[in-house]
């Protein structure tokens, strides 16, 4: 439904055009249009619904489990019960120097501004999957979602380091379906444009 709403974007876009003035006349030409595609708006938020309350138990059980204390996962994780040790701080462990002992300041650096890999990873991750969502239509709304990778980032800094590394892996998996989708659908997105950009560098 994503895939075949991001090709209509321009049929949609002069639709908003001509009945700008009329924004009862653009819904009822919106709906046509859905009808005659044979797209169902919300058929794309039907799965995040389901997903919901799998993701909820799963953050529950990550949170409280007691093999994920002190366990090691990778490289400089350590810990997946605990936050990424890792910072932007001291250039991710480049500089032997612990932002926490810095006066006054300290507490910020090592509280919501602890940035670690795997909240930017994370992040990154986030931003990309919404990059391949077809735009909003509502300019605020736009704004809106551009704005949510860089907030939940930071959100989900202090979360256990193994709640990140699901969360990210879940968020690759969706991004490799979606371009499948997408590229089935010969719809545009954001990779391939990339790449492209990338070829004519």
């Amino acid at each position: 439904s994503m895939s075949k709403m991001r090709n209509l974007q321009p049929k949609m876009e002069e639709i908003k055009k001509k009945h700008g003035s009329d924004p009862q006349k653009q819904q009822q030409e919106m709906m046509a249009l859905y009808q005659r595609e044979k797209i169902n708006p919300l058929a794309g938020c039907l799965p995040m619904v389901v997903q919901i309350p799998v993701f909820y138990a799963l953050y529950k059980v990550l949170f409280v489990t007691i093999e994920m204390r002190h366990a090691p996962f990778f490289g400089w994780i350590r810990d997946l019960s605990a936050r990424d040790p890792s910072t932007i701080w001291n250039l991710f462990g480049a500089v032997p120097w612990d932002p926490a002992t810095l006066p006054i300041l300290g507490g910020i650096l090592n509280g919501p501004l602890h940035l670690g890999v795997l909240p930017l990873v994370y992040g990154f991750t986030m931003w990309l999957q919404m990059a391949m969502n077809p735009p909003a239509q509502d300019p605020m709304q736009r704004q809106i979602f551009a704005l949510m990778p860089i907030v939940f980032t930071f959100i989900m800094a202090p979360f256990a380091a193994g709640l990140l590394i699901y969360w990210a892996w879940n968020n690759v998996l969706s991004i490799i379906q979606q371009y499948v989708i997408m590229h089935r659908f010969g719809a545009e997105n954001p990779i391939d444009s990339f790449i492209a950009r990338f070829k004519k560098a």
